[in-house]
C-alpha cells in the first residue's frame, strides 16, 4: 500500500525515529499507527540487544542540586566512544535520567530502569530508544541520591569527573573548595578513622617486608615503616592530604581555620574500574562501518 510523507511525518513526531525507519514500519503494518510503533519498539530493542555485551568505558558525569528539596543527585552514565558521549541525544538523556531521579522516589538502579519517563512507559525503553539512535551500547552505571545536610559544595570537571562536598559550617565557598579538591586529589577516607585496623596492619607488613629486603637494620625498620605509613595514610585520607589551591597547608588545617568539618564526600570518575578492551582504531572503524551496511 502506499504510503504518504505525512504519514510518514506523524510517525516521527510520536517515536523520534528516522524517516526510513517510519516508512518501512507503516509499509509494515499496512499503515496500522500501533502496530508500527510496536515495529519500531521491537527493532531497537534487537539492536540495544545485539550492543549489550559491549564495554562502556565512555561516557559523562553529572550532579543536580535541588536546595527545595534539600537533595543532590550524583549520576554516572556510560557510551562506549567519548565521541557519542558529546552527541547530544546522549547528553539529553543524561539530562532527563538525572531530573527523573531527582524529581521522583527512586532509590536504586532497578526501581530507575522500572520508572516512567516521559514519552515512554520506562527508563528501560527509554534507553533502548537512545541505544538504537546512537549505534551504540550505553549504561546507566550509578548514582548517589543524598539528602543535603549542612552546606554542599559540587564541581564537574570536563564532564569526567564529578564530586559533591557536605559540610557542617553555612561557607559555601569552602563547600565548593572540598569538593573540587576531592575532583582534583581522590582521597579515599574523611580521616584514618575510616580505614579499617586490619587494612593498616597488612600495609605496616607489607613496608617491613619492602625494608627487610632492602637490607634495612632492624632496629630502624620500625621507624621507617611508620614514616611511610604515614605517607601513605596522609595521601588516602582528605584531611592529610595538602590543600590544592595552597600547598602549604592541609585540609585539615584548611577545615579548622574555618571552624568546619566534612561531612561526606562522594566522587566518580567516567570509567573508574571498568577494564578497558585495547581495540586497534583501524579495526574499530571498519567494524562500524560493516555494522552500518
Amino acid at each position: 500500500m502506499g504510503i504518504s510523507a505525512s504519514e510518514v511525518k506523524k510517525l516521527r513526531e510520536l517515536t523520534s525515529a528516522g524517516m526510513m525507519d517510519c516508512k518501512k514500519a507503516l509499509v509494515e503494518s499496512n499503515g496500522d499507527f500501533e502496530k508500527a510503533k510496536l515495529f519500531l519498539k521491537e527493532k531497537g530493542q534487537s539492536k540495544a540487544d545485539s550492543k549489550s555485551g559491549r564495554t562502556t568505558a565512555q561516557g559523562l558525569v553529572s550532579i543536580k542540586v535541588c536546595l527545595n528539596n534539600k537533595v543532590a543527585v550524583i549520576l554516572e552514565v556510560n557510551c562506549e566512544t567519548d565521541f557519542a558521549a558529546k552527541d547530544q541525544q546522549f547528553i539529553d538523556f543524561s539530562k532527563n535520567i538525572l531530573e527523573a531521579i531527582v524529581d521522583g522516589d527512586i532509590s536504586d538502579l532497578d526501581s530507575l530502569l522500572s520508572s516512567s519517563i516521559s514519552d515512554f512507559d520506562t527508563v528501560e525503553d527509554y534507553k533502548t530508544h537512545v541505544i538504537s539512535k546512537l549505534g551504540e551500547n550505553i549504561s546507566l552505571r550509578r548514582f548517589d541520591k543524598v539528602s543535603i545536610e549542612g552546606t554542599l559544595g559540587s564541581y564537574i570537571h570536563a564532564d569526567k569527573i564529578a564530586a559533591i562536598a557536605l559540610i557542617d559550617s553555612d561557607n559555601e565557598a569552602l563547600a565548593k573548595d572540598i569538593a573540587m579538591h576531592v575532583a582534583a586529589s581522590n582521597p579515599h577516607y574523611i580521616d584514618q578513622s575510616e580505614i579499617s585496623t586490619e587494612l593498616l596492619k597488612e600495609e605496616s607488613r607489607i613496608l617491613a617486608l619492602q625494608a627487610e629486603e632492602e637490607g634495612k637494620p632492624k632496629e630502624i625498620i620500625e621507624k621507617i615503616v611508620q614514616g611511610k605509613l604515614n605517607k601513605k595514610i596522609s595521601q588516602l585520607t582528605l584531611l592529610g592530604q595538602e590543600f590544592i589551591k595552597d600547598p602549604d597547608i592541609t585540609i585539615e588545617q584548611l577545615l579548622n581555620d574555618s571552624n568546619a568539618t566534612v561531612n561526606s564526600f562522594i566522587r566518580y570518575e567516567v570509567g573508574d574500574g571498568i577494564e578497558q578492551e585495547e581495540v586497534n582504531f583501524a579495526d574499530e572503524v571498519k567494524a562500524q562501518v560493516e555494522a552500518t551496511q
